[in-house]
C-alpha cells in the first residue's frame, strides 16, 4: 500500500469541496448575469484548483497569472453575452 500523507489528502479534500463551492457561486452569477461576481468567483475557482497544478508546474507565479486570465475571460464572456441578449432595464420597457 502506498504510504499517504495525512495532511495533504485533507488539503486534496477541502480544496476539493471549496473549488465545487465555488463553482455553484460562479455559475449562480453567470445565471444572473452579473458580470464582476462571474469574473470574481471565476478567478477563486481558478485559485483553487491551481493546489494540484503547482505540483507540476513547480511554481506558483504562474498561477496567478492563470487566476487574472480566468477572471478576464469570465468577465469579457459575460459582456458578449449581456450585448447578445439586448438591451436590460428602463431603456428596454421604453422602446
Amino acid at each position: 500500500m502506498a504510504h499517504l500523507e495525512p495532511w495533504l489528502a485533507v488539503g486534496v479534500l477541502l480544496s476539493t469541496a471549496a473549488t465545487d463551492a465555488v463553482y455553484v457561486m460562479f455559475n449562480a452569477a453567470v445565471s444572473s448575469q452579473r458580470r464582476v461576481p462571474a469574473a470574481t468567483w471565476s478567478s477563486v475557482w481558478y485559485l483553487l484548483s491551481a493546489f494540484a497544478v503547482i505540483s507540476y508546474t513547480k511554481n506558483w507565479v504562474y498561477v496567478c497569472f492563470a487566476a487574472v486570465g480566468s477572471w478576464i475571460g469570465a468577465y469579457v464572456s459575460m459582456t458578449v453575452l449581456r450585448r447578445a441578449k439586448g438591451p436590460r432595464g428602463p431603456e428596454a420597457v421604453s422602446s
